[in-house]
């Protein structure tokens, strides 16, 4: 029989889609009641720096484990010693009261979306499916993961434009593995006529990974290894804050996606890797970073540039530089992209003030005021010196 899935907005799901329910007998999922809030239940003003929080990274949440793991904290001392499956449940009742009523709705119509295909999809690499350093990535990537220093990551990176960061990241059979799991799918979902999702309204082709099993091997792979790269070299866009994201497989070539658009990520930090297969084409192109004051703004020369994929080969960007990608001309091409971000960056973001200081066309806005107000007082001082009696 059919599987149908309903309508949801990928735009509006929060920290992922995932939710907390109760267990029942044998670990069986049950619906949860609702938690009621008394005035004995309220967060504490100040955290407590001496609780030492549980992990959630095993769980299924709304939101990202981090944010549990620091809202704990936060707990009235009568919270700290109840299970941790209670704890979440009533940390996830105060988070989803931030959650306007539709959003609610959409994030729930998406959780039992995703509990379709995970119920009944079987896996067919499930190694994969859990972070293995050491199978999945190239050696000097791990090696200057683990010394964690700006020289450790420089050592292994290439920048041949600011703000576009290129490595060695994937080892060839984490690859083929990859491919593999994602053909797999694609063959299940033909099978038994299951609407997908795509990854965004930009792709007609291609899936969301974290939709079938791969939620928690992209946070470890986020909070891992791109959040301490972000951190040292996307500091100003919340690199060390990177708290959630969107992982997802795009196709191009014959019966795929031709190409894509000139366009921004919904991302703060961009994980970009080509998984294969043979192809031409496909260049990635560059035009810049801009805020969303100046996104539709010109290029400057020294902004433009342009990148050829190689399998297994990393790029890692602010969501804000402005891209799209050639035609592939020949063959297939497959990446896996990780859009990743930080949501006290975004709280932050709607108190911005004009001259970002990664946005070029607000950086050439700020010294062409810087001229004009240099050249208005050297006026003044020359008009005062005329002036002035001999």
């Amino acid at each position: 029989m059919p599987l149908e899935a309903g309508p949801v907005d990928r735009t509006t799901v929060v920290g992922g889609g995932n939710t907390v329910f109760p267990r029942g007998e044998h670990g069986k999922i049950v619906d949860a009641p609702a938690t009621i809030l008394t005035s004995q239940q309220r967060l504490r003003l100040n955290p407590n720096k001496d609780h030492k929080p549980d992990s959630y990274e095993d769980l299924q949440l709304d939101f990202s484990p981090v944010i549990f793991s620091s809202l704990e904290r936060y707990l009235p001392p009568s919270m700290l010693s109840v299970d941790r499956d209670d704890k979440a449940k009533f940390m996830r009742e105060i988070l989803l009261k931030y959650l306007p009523h539709g959003e609610q709705n959409r994030a729930q119509r998406h959780r039992d979306y995703k509990h379709k295909i995970i119920s009944n999809y079987q896996p067919l690499h499930r190694d994969i499916y859990t972070i293995l350093p050491s199978s999945f990535f190239v050696p000097s990537f791990l090696k200057a993961i683990n010394e964690n220093t700006e020289e450790s990551f420089r050592s292994i990176m290439s920048e041949p434009t600011p703000g576009i960061f290129t490595f060695e990241m994937f080892q060839p059979r984490f690859c083929e593995l990859i491919l593999s799991e994602v053909e797999n799918f694609e063959k299940w979902v033909n099978e038994v006529k299951f609407r997908i999702m795509r990854p965004n309204i930009m792709n007609k082709y291609g899936a969301v990974l974290d939709d079938f099993g791969f939620e928690a091997m992209l946070d470890k792979l986020m909070e891992g290894f791109i959040r301490p790269i972000s951190k040292v070299f996307f500091p100003d866009i919340g690199g060390s804050s990177l708290d959630s994201h969107h992982g997802f497989i795009v196709e191009y070539g014959k019966d795929r996606d031709v190409d894509l658009g000139f366009h921004v990520d919904d991302s703060e930090v961009t994980l970009n890797v080509c998984l294969g297969k043979q192809f031409s084409g496909g260049e990635l192109f560059f035009r810049g970073t801009r805020c969303n004051r100046h996104v539709n703004s010109g290029s400057q020369s020294e902004e433009i540039f342009d990148y050829v994929h190689v399998p297994g080969r990393a790029v890692l960007h602010r969501g804000c530089h402005r891209h799209g990608a050639r035609a592939t001309t020949a063959g297939h091409r497959i990446n896996l992209l990780l859009w990743c971000r930080s949501s006290i960056f975004r709280e932050m973001k709607k108190y911005q003030k004009d001259f970002s200081s990664w946005c070029g066309e607000c950086l050439c806005e700020k010294k062409e005021r810087q001229h004009q107000t240099i050249a208005v007082t050297k006026s003044e001082l020359l008009r005062k010196e005329d002036e002035s009696p001999v």
